[in-house]
């Protein structure tokens, strides 16, 4: 069960103007399974996107830098769950632009304005046919409040959808940020197997959609690990279709540019720590706080340092205060001069670790009160400077395992 994490309600999501998405049954790994979603985009809308930096990435991926990198005004996203098309060599590659070509025919447009993506079961072959014959019922199916079936149609081992909806005033006009993830397993930063589609009505300047979709990214989906491991299908896009006839955003240090900005933020943060809440097997969130450091890039090595360590992860489940695993991991992080007769280690309220050692008034059983909590805030301060990082990760479990043993059965 998701800790803390329920489906959305389809009514919460509110559609945005100039996006339609559509659904259909196309049998890709198994039957009768929502699998196969199409998302049309109106003329004018701009697409940015980050993708997985695991060089062993799959074919889809492959396509959509191309198709984005070419400028060619994307009009659709094309999503298949079931197989990932990754480790499928050139074979891959033309089964994925096949389907591109499929779908732009269909909708009277170039194959470079498709973007292909894909997750699921990686090195078998695309099952390009099925997905092909799926497209009619899929566009049939196209609405601009069909959010809440297309996060559905997304899961893989996910046991809830993912969704998030803002609305919010920029320039006197009311601009809406919907968007959708997935994802439960085989995530760890760069980016954390999900996927993730959050779009806009806002007018956005164009030189502005790289650094936002960067920033976001960095604020949300590459701030998660469940397993420590990189996908080779990791995806996310943002759309912004100009709908809402707000004066353009151009920058982000005005009023308006930092509300917007904000706004997205917190859509992809919601639907990142979604996907943690969601981890195979997880009974634990957990949030892991580094202060005190000399620059960010030092406080996230800690962070992550504990949020992958499978011995704090371990000790998590089992609801045991074996903290000294937490202080070990921010020992092997990767700063040479840590000082660590400076660190202080707290749970929640709990001061465990001060100076580097035990906390002479912690009490063992105020850290297993804690431990036993369904969600847990762990902070480290470094006492280098002024610098903090936040990450998400879950516990690891006897059931993430088995989930990951049976996953292709």
């Amino acid at each position: 069960m998701p800790v803390n994490l329920n489906a959305p309600d389809p009514n919460d999501l509110h559609p945005v103007p100039g996006v339609k998405l559509g659904i259909a049954m196309a049998g890709v790994r198994k039957a009768n399974r929502r699998d196969l979603t199409v998302v049309t985009l109106d003329e004018g809308s701009q697409v940015a996107g980050v993708f997985t930096r695991n060089r062993f990435c799959a074919a889809p991926v492959q396509l959509c830098r191309q198709h984005l990198a070419a400028d060619s005004a994307s009009r659709a996203i094309l999503i298949n769950t079931g197989n990932a098309n990754a480790g499928t060599g050139e074979d891959g590659l033309v089964r994925a632009l096949s389907t591109c070509v499929a779908l732009a025919r269909k909708l009277e447009i170039s194959p470079q304005q498709v973007l292909p993506f894909s997750t699921g079961v990686i090195m078998e072959s695309l099952p390009n046919d099925r997905i092909e014959a799926g497209l009619p019922a899929a566009l049939a199916d196209l609405r601009e409040d069909n959010w809440g079936a297309a996060a559905e149609a997304i899961m893989t081992t996910d046991t809830v959808p993912k969704a998030a909806s803002r609305r919010v005033r920029i320039g006197g006009k009311q601009v809406t940020i919907t968007g959708i993830s997935k994802g439960a397993g085989m995530i760890r930063p760069n980016m954390a197997t999900m996927l993730g589609f959050v779009a806009t009505d806002a007018v956005i300047a164009p030189a502005l959609m790289k650094a936002l979709v960067h920033e976001a990214a960095n604020r949300s989906f590459n701030r998660i690990t469940i397993d420590g491991d990189t996908s080779t299908n990791d995806s996310f896009l943002l759309i912004a279709t100009g709908k809402a006839g707000n004066d353009p955003v151009t920058r982000f240090d005005t009023a308006d540019g930092d509300a917007l900005r904000k706004a997205i933020i917190e859509v992809c943060e919601q639907l990142a720590q979604a996907i943690v809440r969601d981890g195979e097997g997880a009974t634990k969130f957990i949030t892991v706080q580094v202060d005190g450091g000399k620059s960010e890039h030092e406080c996230k090595q800690v962070a992550y340092a504990i949020a992958h360590s499978p011995l704090v992860k371990t000790a998590f489940f089992a609801s045991d205060p074996n903290l000294g695993r937490i202080l070990a991991a921010v020992g092997y992080a990767g700063i040479d001069d840590l000082d660590q007769t400076c660190i202080d280690l707290f749970l929640d309220d709990v001061h465990v670790a001060k100076d580097g050692g035990r906390n002479p008034t912690y009490r063992e059983e105020d850290g297993q009160r804690v431990m036993k909590q369904s969600e847990i805030n762990v902070r480290v301060d470094l006492h280098r400077g002024d610098e903090t990082a936040t990450v998400w990760t879950c516990d690891l479990s006897y059931d993430y395992v088995k989930i990951n043993a049976d996953y292709r059965s």
